[in-house]
């Protein structure tokens, strides 16, 4: 993985952990040991498929940048469907409490998606490639 792509997951994926921290802990005192664990698991699959959605799009836009931004929304699109999947499919469950899993979910996808965001503000991409500047002679 580029230096370039490893920060933008870098840089998403921290404060998604770290937020993804605050609701364990308000889970744990809210909901006791079952909110804590939906908490964790509601983090680790956001992280998890927003990673790899990450990743995905990165290849995309290095091996096919004319898809770059259709890729984008068809990705992030399908990560919504997935995690609404998720929810419908976990509602019921016992082993967690459904709650504390539902509301880091939404969480920790709006900071991932802010983080995005904000790490492709600022990341200094090249518009020009200095390697292919002209037909060679």
């Amino acid at each position: 993985m580029p230096s370039n792509d490893a920060r933008t997951l870098l840089l998403t994926a921290v404060p998604t952990a770290a937020a993804g921290a605050i609701a364990t802990v308000v889970s744990g005192v809210v909901a006791g040991g079952k909110g804590a664990l939906g908490a964790v698991i509601g983090t680790a699959v956001v992280i998890l498929f927003m990673g790899i959605g990450l990743v995905v799009l990165q290849r995309t836009a290095k091996k096919l940048p004319q898809l770059f931004q259709a890729m984008g929304l068809l990705l992030y699109t399908a990560q919504l469907l997935v995690l609404f999947i998720f929810l419908a499919l976990l509602k019921d469950t016992t082993a967690f409490d459904f709650k504390a899993f539902a509301f880091t979910l939404l969480a920790t996808t709006i900071v991932w998606v802010a983080a995005q965001a904000r790490a492709y503000m600022k990341a200094k991409i090249m518009y020009v490639d200095p390697e292919n500047t002209g037909p060679k002679s």
